[in-house]
């Protein structure tokens, strides 16, 4: 901060919280090297390339008065990637070849004991990576000097949503928003910036959330009912008059029908989405801020499908500038209200991790 940012932007209320000021021409040149540079490397390039598009996407990113900086470089994230490989290539060789190989000798039992042990150690570090990958962000994020980052290792975290994965499933998905919702405030509150520590609610988890999902829930069924019901009356029709164009007429109806669901689904999944991110954000304070994410459904829809036009009209090219457009989103729907007393701000005292995001990127997972 210089001399010359006004006195009311130094500490008290504040009117913009999050301002991004990044512009699609001037990342073009960016992803387009990156692309570049990955297909010329087979693909090592990505963690530097990454590390680039992070680079300016902080930088164009304001928090109250001053730009983020990321602080991270693409070695540690490709030592971390090589790292995690070291451990992934032979278990999942194992997997491959290992299992087969106890079926062939008849000890088809523990080969099944085996595999449901592989599948539950694959919830726990897809658990594991989405707090760390959390933790790895948080300390590279620089905003006046001060970073944040956990102390914790996430090793309790990971249990914890393990278990609420096989809780979710075992009663049909429908504590899934129970879940998320509990994930997410564990996965937060493990995490600080600077002196302060993120809090999160500890209201109704699924309060305003399970109307929305049981439309989710919902939606399959219907689906059913009515593909069910139209088929009857179209096998009635080709058992009386078996004529091409009734089997014609039935299989365009099922296709269609396909249509509609997966135009509903996404829909009615998108909606709860809106409403999850409103409520688990809204739930967010940092020392005296407090936060709210006011993306509606609408708004999510234009973005997937921007995304999906994105990529199709330049033949995937576009997939290197998605990163751009996911970051803008959040940082133009992200709110952030309360004072900040610049002066009071001291440095984080976690660990400054080096593990990167090599899990991750195994399970191809983001930290939000």
């Amino acid at each position: 901060m210089d001399e010359t940012t006004p006195v009311d932007m130094k500490t008290g209320e504040f009117a913009d919280g999050v301002t991004f000021h990044g512009r699609w021409q001037e990342f073009l040149p960016i992803a387009l090297t990156n692309l570049l540079l990955i297909i010329v490397t087979l693909g090592i390039y990505r963690f530097w390339a990454k590390t680039r598009e992070r680079k300016y996407l902080w930088s164009r990113t304001q928090f109250i008065d001053e730009r983020l900086e990321w602080a991270g470089t693409g070695k540690e994230m490709f030592i971390g990637f090589l790292i995690v490989m070291a451990i992934f290539v032979p278990i999942l060789l194992f997997f491959q070849f290992g299992l087969q190989a106890l079926v062939l000798r008849g000890q088809g039992a523990l080969a099944s004991i085996l595999a449901l042990g592989l599948y539950l150690a694959i919830f726990y570090l897809a658990g594991l990576a989405l707090f760390r990958a959390l933790r790895y962000r948080l300390s590279r994020t620089y905003w006046h000097g001060i970073r944040g980052g956990s102390d914790d290792g996430g090793w309790n975290y990971a249990g914890s949503a393990m278990l609420k994965y096989i809780i979710g499933f075992v009663t049909l998905g429908l504590l899934v928003p129970w879940a998320m919702v509990n994930l997410w405030r564990e996965r937060w509150g493990k995490m600080s910036f600077g002196p302060y520590a993120f809090e999160t609610g500890d209201g109704p988890a699924v309060q305003g959330l399970m109307g929305r999902y049981l439309l989710i829930y919902a939606t399959p069924v219907l689906w059913a009912i009515l593909v069910f019901v139209l088929g009857l009356g179209t096998v009635f029709a080709v058992g009386t008059n078996p004529d091409p164009r009734a089997m014609a007429g039935m299989m365009g109806t099922f296709f269609l029908s396909m249509i509609g669901f997966y135009v509903i689904f996404s829909l009615v999944s998108l909606a709860y989405y809106a409403v999850f991110m409103r409520k688990v954000v809204g739930e967010m304070t940092l020392g005296t801020l407090s936060f709210a994410f006011n993306a509606r459904t609408m708004d999510w829809v234009k973005l997937i499908l921007g995304n999906i036009a994105l990529v199709v009209f330049t033949l995937g090219f576009g997939v290197m500038y998605l990163g751009y457009r996911h970051w803008s989103f959040y940082v133009r729907h992200l709110e952030v209200h309360g004072e900040v007393d610049l002066a009071a701000l001291t440095q984080s005292t976690t660990r400054i991790r080096s593990d990167a995001e090599g899990l991750a990127d195994a399970f191809d997972i983001g930290a939000i």
